[in-house]
Order: C-alpha cells, then sequence, then structure tokens
C-alpha cells in the first residue's frame, strides 16, 4: 500500500511521555496538569504524549483519558512555539474496540496521532497483532505510533510484523522498548524512511540515534524536556559529541526513573522533590515511592543539581508555576 497520507506528522526529537498530577485524594488535578504541560512547550519540548502508560492510562477512567487529551491539545495551541508541538494521545489497550473507539474520541478532541500499545495480557501472535494495529490504523482516524515494549505487555511486535504495519499509511512511527539491538538494527535500517523510530527507554536514545532512530518518548523530559530535545537535536544536527555529552550528563536521571519502584512512581517522586508536582499521589495498585528508595533518589537530584541547593531546577519549576498564571 502506497504511502499517501499528507496529514501525517513527522515525528523528530524528544516527546514527553507525561504523568498524570492526582490530588493527595487521588482525583485528577487539571491545574497542575495544565501548568506542566504549558511549561513542557514554553522549555522547548518537540512533542507530548498525554495518558500513556507513563501517564497510568490503565487506572484513568475514559473520561479522565479524554480530559488529559483535551487539556494538552488546549494547553498547546494557547501557547505560542518557536515550531508546532505535536499532541500523541495515549489510547491503545488490550481490547481492539476500545482502542478504536478511544482514538477516535482523540481525533475528535484534536490530537494530531495516537501511540497505540501492543495488548498486554492477552499475548497475541504476530497475526493478531499485526490485525490490532491495521485495524486501529484502519478505523480511529489518527495516524499511530505502534508501541512496543514486551517487558510490560507479554507480546514483542517483532521487526518483520511492523516493517509489514509500515506500509500503512496510518502508521508514522513505532515506539521501540523491545532492548533488542538485532530488531532494531533491522527497523532503522529497513522502514520507510518516513516512518519514524523513536526510542521507548532514555536510556538507549543515543543508542537508536545512532542507527539512524528518530528520537524517543521521554520519561526524563518530564523533568528535563529541554536538555532531552537538546540531546536529539545535537545528534541530528552532527554534533554527536554534544549529543553524547548530554545523554551522560544525565544517564543517571534516566536510570533513577525506573529504579526502586515501578514507572511513573519514582519519576513522580522526583518531581515532586523539584517542584514540579504538588503532590505524587499515584492510582492503586501503584503506591508512592517508599522512605529508603527516595532517599537515595533525593540525593542524586542534589547531585545532578536539581534541587534548589543546587540552584539550576529551582528557576525551571517557577517557570513550571509561572507559565500556566
Amino acid at each position: 500500500m502506497p504511502r499517501v497520507n499528507p496529514a501525517a506528522p513527522r515525528l523528530r526529537g524528544a516527546f514527553t511521555a507525561l504523568v498524570t498530577p492526582f490530588t493527595t485524594d487521588g482525583a485528577l488535578d487539571e491545574t497542575a496538569y495544565r501548568r506542566l504541560v504549558a511549561w513542557q512547550v514554553t522549555a522547548g519540548i518537540d512533542g507530548l504524549v498525554p495518558v500513556g502508560t507513563t501517564g497510568e492510562s490503565p487506572t484513568l477512567s475514559a473520561a479522565e483519558r479524554d480530559r488529559c487529551i483535551a487539556i494538552a491539545v488546549e494547553t498547546v495551541r494557547e501557547r505560542r512555539a518557536t515550531t508546532r508541538v505535536p499532541v500523541i494521545a495515549g489510547t491503545g489497550s488490550n481490547d481492539t474496540r476500545s482502542s478504536i473507539e478511544a482514538t477516535r474520541r482523540a481525533a475528535a478532541l484534536g490530537a494530531d496521532a495516537a501511540l497505540v500499545v501492543t495488548p498486554y495480557y492477552n499475548k497475541p501472535d504476530q497475526r493478531m497483532l499485526e490485525a490490532h494495529f491495521r485495524a486501529v490504523a484502519d478505523e480511529g482516524g489518527l495516524p499511530i505510533v505502534v508501541y512496543n515494549v514486551p517487558g510490560r505487555t507479554g507480546a514483542n511486535v517483532e521487526a518483520d510484523t511492523f516493517l509489514r504495519l509500515a506500509e500503512h499509511p496510518n502508521v508514522v512511527a513505532v515506539k521501540e522498548a523491545s532492548g533488542n539491538i538485532e530488531q532494531l538494527a533491522v527497523i532503522c535500517r529497513d522502514r520507510p524512511r518516513d516512518v519514524a523510530v523513536l526510542s521507548g527507554d532514555d536510556a538507549a536514545t543515543l543508542a537508536i540515534l545512532a542507527m539512524g532512530g528518530d528520537g524517543v518518548i521521554s520519561v526524563a523530559s518530564n523533568q528535563i524536556p529541554g536538555e532531552m530535545s537538546a540531546l536529539v537535536g545535537a545528534w541530528h544536527a552532527g554534533d554527536w559529541a554534544a549529543a553524547r555529552r548530554i545523554h551522560d550528563r544525565w544517564l543517571p536521571l534516566m536510570r533513577a526513573n525506573f529504579q526502586g519502584a515501578p514507572n511513573p512512581v519514582p519519576a513522580k517522586a522526583a518531581m515532586l522533590a523539584m517542584g514540579l508536582l504538588d503532590d505524587d499521589t499515584t492510582r492503586q495498585p501503584l503506591l508512592p515511592l517508599a522512605d529508603a528508595p527516595r532517599e537515595r533518589l533525593t540525593a542524586l537530584l542534589r547531585s545532578l543539581g536539581l534541587l534548589d541547593g543546587g540552584g539550576r531546577m529551582a528557576g525551571a519549576a517557577a517557570t513550571a508555576r509561572g507559565v500556566a498564571a
């Protein structure tokens, strides 16, 4: 099938897999969410991904997911950026029909594309996975990003399967978090040139760029959006040494976001410490970070200059609060 979708966005850069702020009693904190989105745009992020799995989508109601997408779209439109900031809405689930319906709602809300995770728990085979993503691409009304994260879903979208999907005009990217270097290399080499390969793991971003990839859907950019955008931008500008310096500088934070508890628990704890969130409440079964790993995380943030004592992120946190005012 020829690729003929001129409306599909070209995805290159760093895209924040947004956390979803909650109040202490577990309700969606719309004020904090709007503030976070506005700061991301001001800080120079290349794109936003509301209500992916980092946004705790499995524990949000359909109405809450739609509200987060709407807030992201509205806030991006209100903020003037030097380049257009696409919104890639998380719409995937382990039910194909539900994924199609969620994608249609995201399209109606103004999202630019949809992030569709591999169906989890069901463990579909390659034929079933291909049929699932084709159905969403055919019927959802948005360009889609295939999200492959077998460590969380129990099913891997193999390279050959994705490359067949990549011929569909509404499949515009893959978020690859398989950790399989050979699979990544084949996808980067053989995908159509207008189909993006995005890292699903911050720490693998530099390696994926080196193989010809396009960027990252990032957890760390919740905390350091400008730096993650600069990393990808430096690589694409040919300043590979600068990209490596940025990567090496922030690798401890990239790793810390996945230590001590499942994502996004450590990320939210770090954002609370940095003043970017008012509360690090998560939806059960997730719980906030325990005391011992929180102390280790706080020490790391201090060593990286991300707390008030380091001076740097104190200003960023103040900006985050000010831009939404």
